[in-house]
Order: C-alpha cells, then structure tokens, then sequence
C-alpha cells in the first residue's frame, strides 16, 4: 500500500476534523438529550478520559502557567456587544485534564477548538500543541460591578466558584462529592464537556450544560446562572450511580479555614483571622437555626447533622471586619457565603462537614455536603434541584445570630464566650428575663453561666464554663438566647476536643 505524504496526511486530517466538527453541530442538543447520554454512558464501564496535555504544558510550575494570558479579545461574544463573555483557561501545570466546549445556539451546538492565538504566551517557550487539545476550563465575564468584570469559573474536576457585586474569590463549589471524609480514598467527579448557551442581547441570567463522568457516577447538569448582588445558580443535576456509593455529597462546598478568634496559638502570624468562611448555617427541614463555628482541627473529624427535607445550609463568612484580618491583599473580609437552597422535598439525610488540619492558607480543608440517607440503586436516576446563592450578608435568620466565639483555658476548666447579635437584641437594653440555654454533652460538666448586655456595640455575651471530666472525649457544645417562651436566637453548636 502507498504511504501518505505529511502534507497529505495534514489534509486527511483536516478533513476528519471537519467531519466530526459538522456532524456535532447537526445534533440537535437539549438537556434531555445530556441526560440520556450520562444514563447510557452509566451502563458502561468507566474508560478514563485521554490526556492530550503535552509533557512541556505538564511542566510548567505555578509561575509560568500563570504567565500565559487569555487574549481579551478574542472573548466569546464580546464582538457581538453581548451582556455575557466567555474566556478559556490553557492546560498544563495542576491542570493536566482537559474539556470539550461547545456554544449552544438554539439546540445546535458549535463546538469551541483550542487555538494558539486565544493566548499570550509572554516568555513561555511552547511547544507541541496536539490538534484536539481542548481547555482546562473557562470563566464568564459579565458587567457586575463595572464592564468587563469576572463572574466565576469552572476549573478543575467538578469545581466552580462565583462572585457577588463587591465581593472577592473565595470559597469554591463542586458538581458532586463522592467518598469525601470517608474510610477510603476520596473520588474526584470530573466535567468532561460544557455547552455554553448564547446569551440574547438584553439577557440578564446564562445556561450552562455540563457532562460529569466518573468511576462511580455520571450526571447531566444546567446552571442558570443570575448574577446581583445575590448572584443566584438554578443547578439541575440528574445522576446515574454504576456502583453502589458509600459517601454521596450533593451541593458540595468547599472552603478554607486556618485561624479564627476561636483558634490556639494564634501568634506566629500578624493576621487575627485567615479564613474563607468562618461557620456551617443550616436551616433544617423543621424551621431551626444552627450555626457551627468552623475550626482547623488536629486531626481530621466529621459531624453529620441529620435532617429531613433541609430548607438550607451553607458556609458562610459572617465576620466583615477588616480589622480582624489586617490583610490588604488577601480581603478575607470580601470573601462571598454559598448558601444551598433545595428545590423540592429531599427526604431524610443529614448535612455532613467534613474538617481537615492545615497548616497554611493556601489549600482547602472544609468541606460541606448534604448526604441522603437513601439512594435508588445503581442505573436508577438521582434527580436533584437546588439553587446556589453567592453573596455577602443576605442569608440571617429571622432571629439572632452568633456573631463570635472565643475559648479560652483557664486551670482545670474551659471558657466560652458567644456573642449573639440582631436587630431585636441590637435594639433591646438590659433585660434579666432574657436567659441563655447551655447544654454540655458527655466528656464534661457545665459550672457556670452568665449573659451580658454589651453596651458598646449592643450585642449579648453568653459565658460559660465546662470541666472536663479527663476522659478525653470530643464533648458537644450548643448554646441559644430565649426570653420565655420566645427564642431570640439560632442555636449556637459546637465541638470542643480536650
């Protein structure tokens, strides 16, 4: 047989190209469509995606993936003037898995080809770039505060994060946890494929379509994403487990938390606090409120606080002092709360977070997740919908709320101050029929209790005092202000390891 010459060989496979370019956008796309293609691609055994992520983009450290720049005008959509615009990420570095884009117009989806020219390179010495190279991930742009501003980003496995009007990156999102704080190794879900919904020209919300593949499970997502200062995700998720799956997290969160008011040996940094989010708030299925301070623990632990038909939960970051941080670069006090609030009815379940030491600011160690108690079996679909709020303060309860916790060792006993604070309590002077509610679980003793009304800033102090009683047993702590019948406030929730 007669060898191709290579210019040959380029045509026939420019020309392959274009075939499956075409053939792509003759399929006609919905999200039906997404989700029949996750449940029969469920009924398959796992096949790793390919890594065509070249060695030299493999190589490259922090600093020089950093270098390589996105060409702000190559944007998607911004030659046509429209109100959202989308950017892509370049492999290589952490980010050695790439995606498949497409821009979904109607039902006929384009797909989006890595080009060389969507990049500055600076002084990045490049190489070979494989012919189907794909993304590491994009980001969207819209007008949040000023024209041209970043919105969020999806980059790496299932993660995303988003922004608010004034507020900065923080905290991080997942399409899906599985086996997160469980015996075994963690698995990492990935997006493999997004569709990119083109926006009309006075549009004030986007669709995202994401394909998620995994050993365990496959799952079709649609993001609407509303940005405001309430910047609002309409997440659908239909999932499709291949095996049996011991820990499932949905709406995963996943945050940073190094030192708090609440932290020991606080003195080898110049910052009071360095955190993404300083509490897990959930509203349960029966109307209570509970907040529970986050800590860098010593070693890893995890609650589970079980539920039924849970109307939110979510890390937030509740402290917006910037006189707590003293970081000019970081703005930890800028940082958004997530806040996930279910669509529907999700049955019994509970909100797990799972807490992980660290020893500096810069990996994540909280996570978040609602785990239901009961999964259809493998091949049966999970179908799932909630909305994901990025924002500053708009998640409080209707009553008062724990506004800081502080612990101090004092001999054989411990100290806890908590300060609660609202605009009832805020407003109201000193009044002895308002009490605080204590209760210690086993592995210590309560001694004493006390309230006080602040008269500087207005909010009320509970103190209280335990004693361990040596068995050195991780004791719960909770905490609430009542004013007979009333309670003033959401339940303050704690674990205290001796």
């Amino acid at each position: 047989m007669k060898r191709l010459t290579s210019q040959a060989r380029v045509a026939l496979l420019g020309l392959v190209l274009l075939a499956n370019f075409a053939r792509a956008s003759d399929e006609m796309f919905d999200f039906e469509t997404l989700r029949y293609r996750a449940k029969m691609l469920a009924a398959k055994p796992y096949v790793p995606p390919p890594n065509q992520v070249p060695e030299w983009m493999r190589k490259l450290n922090y600093d020089q993936h950093r270098i390589i720049e996105f060409v702000a005008d190559r944007s998607l959509w911004r030659r046509e003037a429209l109100p959202f615009e989308a950017q892509f990420f370049h492999p290589g570095y952490i980010f050695d898995k790439t995606v498949s884009l497409f821009e979904l117009r109607g039902k006929r989806a384009e797909p989006i080809p890595f080009r060389r020219d969507y990049f500055d390179y600076h002084t990045v010495t490049v190489g070979e770039i494989p012919d189907e190279l794909g993304f590491a991930g994009f980001r969207l742009l819209y007008p949040l505060n000023h024209a041209g501003d970043e919105l969020g980003a999806f980059l790496g496995a299932s993660y995303f994060r988003f922004l608010c009007q004034r507020s900065g990156y923080g905290l991080s999102a997942r399409g899906l946890a599985i086996d997160t704080g469980g015996p075994g190794a963690e698995e990492f879900p990935l997006f493999t494929e997004f569709w990119l919904e083109r926006p009309a020209p006075n549009a004030k919300t986007m669709n995202v379509f994401a394909l998620l593949d995994s050993p365990s499970v496959t799952g079709a997502y649609r993001f609407t994403i509303a940005p405001g200062a309430d910047t609002t995700m309409q997440i659908r998720a239909v999932l499709y487990a291949r095996k049996n799956i011991a820990v499932f997290g949905v709406a995963p969160l996943t945050s940073m938390f190094w030192r708090g008011e609440n932290s020991e040996g606080r003195g080898e940094d110049f910052r009071p606090e360095v955190h993404d989010s300083d509490g897990l708030l959930l509203n349960t299925g029966a109307g209570e409120w509970l907040w529970r301070p986050l800590a860098n623990p010593r070693a890893m632990r995890s609650a589970t606080f079980n539920d039924e038909n849970p109307r939110g939960f979510g890390l937030l970051q509740r402290d917006r002092n910037f006189e707590n941080y003293q970081d000019l670069e970081a703005r930890y006090q800028l940082r958004p709360s997530a806040w996930v609030e279910p669509v529907g009815k999700w049955g019994r379940g509970g909100v797990r977070l799972v807490e992980l030491p660290t020893r500096d600011e810069f990996g994540d160690n909280i996570v978040a997740f609602w785990m239901p108690a009961q999964l259809p079996p493998p091949g049966e679909p999970i179908e799932l919908e909630y909305r994901l709020h990025w924002c500053m303060d708009q998640i409080r309860p209707p009553a008062g709320f724990a506004s800081a916790t502080r612990h101090s060792h004092e001999y054989e006993t411990e100290r806890f101050l908590v300060d609660f604070d609202g605009g009832y309590l805020n407003r109201h002077g000193d009044d002895p029929t308002i009490e605080p509610v204590v209760s210690v679980g086993e592995g210590a003793e309560l001694t004493h209790t006390a309230v006080q009304k602040n008269p500087f800033n207005g909010s009320w102090r509970v103190t209280f005092v335990v004693k361990p009683d040596g068995s050195g047993r991780p004791v719960d702590l909770r905490c609430f202000l009542r004013k007979p019948p009333h309670v003033l406030t959401e339940t303050w929730s704690y674990l205290w390891q001796p």
